[in-house]
């Protein structure tokens, strides 16, 4: 399975961001899609997920209402299309594909995206 992240790219607060995740065609379409970041000296955390059908997402909270995450399942690609963006969303992105019973818990992941940089600046 391999997982490619594009998108991310210099930025200012208040601005808009799409982040696409093109997925190998190999790829089980059944794989929940996540995608998660990493700020610098900080832990990597959840950021949002969708279902293999699209029928459920989830976000955390720091998220709600700004981000939105799809998918297409035609085309391979998740997305999350990032708006209003803040200088503390300022992270390395990452997209994932797992089978894991929890979408926030990253254990739940098995493969991993090589991450987009993404600098909110103010």
């Amino acid at each position: 399975v391999q997982l490619q992240a594009s998108g991310g790219g210099p930025v200012q607060a208040g601005g808009s961001l799409r982040l696409s995740c093109a997925r190998s065609a190999r790829t089980d379409s059944s794989y929940r899609m996540g995608w998660f970041r990493q700020a610098p000296g900080k832990e990597r955390e959840f950021v949002a997920s969708v279902t293999w059908n699209g029928g459920f997402t989830n976000y955390a909270d720091s998220v709600k209402g700004r981000f939105t995450i799809s998918r297409d399942n035609v085309k391979n690609t998740v997305n999350l299309q990032m708006n209003s963006l803040k200088p503390e969303d300022t992270a390395v992105y990452y997209c994932a594909a797992g089978h894991g019973p929890r979408a926030k818990d990253e254990d739940g992941y098995t493969y991993w995206g090589q991450g987009t940089q993404v600098t909110v600046s103010s």
